[in-house]
């Protein structure tokens, strides 16, 4: 059974950092390009990181975290991380991490959530003093 279970979420201050596990079972996590979105309160989910297949080494990063977030994964452990650096209040959102339905590499259209069959449960960041 494919399953991800997110986990890192917590409060923190503006300009602190924080890292988000996203920990796959029931198939091998490096076969596939896997996504994080988030979603906050009021607004739609949106796409904020693709981490492709080690095999193929293509990441995407939306604009409002480029240069502060960034995305790795192990393939010892099945875990994809995203590491979030400097951390606004406009951060704060439930971050879901997903499996593509097919496909080692993250696309063009990596951002769009219908490319992506399995979902995890969440877990909330929230950024405030």
């Amino acid at each position: 059974q494919v399953q991800l279970v997110e986990s890192g979420g917590d409060l923190v201050q503006p300009g602190g950092s924080l890292t988000l596990s996203c920990e796959a079972s029931g198939f091998t996590s490096n076969d596939y390009a896997i996504g994080w979105f988030r979603q906050a309160p009021g607004k739609e989910r949106e796409g904020v990181s693709c981490i492709s297949s080690s095999s193929v080494g293509r990441n995407y990063y939306a604009g409002s975290v480029m240069d502060r977030f960034s995305v790795r994964r192990d393939k010892f452990s099945n875990t994809v991380y995203l590491y979030m650096n400097n951390l606004k209040p406009e951060d704060t959102a439930i971050y879901y991490c997903a499996r593509v339905v097919s496909g080692r590499a993250c696309e063009r259209d990596w951002s769009n959530a219908a490319n992506y069959g399995n979902w995890g449960q969440g877990t909330q960041v929230t950024v405030s003093s």
